[in-house]
């Protein structure tokens, strides 16, 4: 799949394997950590050379950890609306203008990512 998408290359064949050089396996590493920290698999291309070196756009790891932090600020917000509402004193939800303020946050789709 990896080679499908250019993101690893390899050397030939024996049979019906495909021959891969040793670094193909940090290459596979930096792509999992990519994955994990929310790369699309077209980001990660991009921060391989042509020769498969690493090639890294510190501007794009740069915005990449202003999104995470921005999604991150947003998780927290719906935890702590969540955890606020099972724990309201209130009788009922309805009547609760914390819950009553995140609904209509999430009404408004501010709640969304991206």
């Amino acid at each position: 799949f990896y080679e499908e998408k250019g993101l690893i290359a390899s050397v030939g064949r024996q049979g019906l394997r495909r021959l891969f050089t040793p670094g193909v396996l940090d290459q596979l590493s930096v792509i999992a950590l990519g994955r994990a920290a929310g790369f699309s698999l077209d980001e990660i291309k991009t921060v391989f050379s042509p020769q498969g070196q690493l090639d890294i756009d510190r501007q794009l790891l740069s915005r990449k950890a202003d999104e995470l932090d921005r999604t991150i600020k947003r998780f927290k917000a719906m935890s702590n609306g969540l955890r606020h509402a099972a724990e309201c004193p209130a009788p009922n939800h309805a009547e609760c203008p914390k819950f009553q303020r995140l609904m209509k946050a999430a009404g408004a789709g501010a709640l969304k990512g991206r």
